[in-house]
């Protein structure tokens, strides 16, 4: 992992790997058939956006009071293979993406929130954590709704 030198670098880090979040939901949006998915995709994208803006404030404002709380996680991230976006993938595969791409960024929140010596950027990273573990939380329950109850 990289070695930041100040808490504005470390913020900088986040919110460009929270523009690439948006970034992946728009393109995965585009390459949906499904009107639906189209919608929950760019539902993601304004998230992650709410995210960066998030960091962004905190940045400039100095804030370090969000509360962290426990998410459950039902690991189905953790038993899939994942694909690469195209404009032919499934629905299933359009899940499976977005549950590795959320536990990705779950695991660089924490991560971040445990190298950082600073605790309210701690808190911080802890809470964005929880912010990722949500979302896969999502699409794991429709995956388990849409794919699973089908096999």
């Amino acid at each position: 992992m990289k070695t930041f030198e100040s808490i504005n670098e470390v913020l900088d880090f986040a919110m460009q790997s929270e523009q690439e979040a948006v970034d992946f939901y728009t393109n995965l949006a585009q390459t949906m058939k499904n009107e639906e998915m189209r919608k929950v995709f760019l539902q993601f994208a304004r998230e992650e956006v709410g995210h960066k803006a998030r960091l962004q404030k905190i940045k400039d404002e100095g804030l370090f009071d969000m509360e962290a709380e426990k998410i459950r996680d039902l690991k189905i991230a953790d038993y899939v293979v994942s694909t690469g976006a195209g404009s032919e993938m499934s629905y299933r595969d359009a899940l499976v993406l977005a549950m590795k791409r959320e536990k990705a960024a779950f695991k660089l929140y924490t991560r971040l929130s445990e190298r950082t010596t600073n605790p309210g950027l701690k808190t911080v990273f802890e809470a964005l954590a929880v912010e990722e573990s949500k979302h896969k939380l999502r699409f794991e329950i429709e995956y388990d709704d849409f794919v699973m109850r089908d096999n």
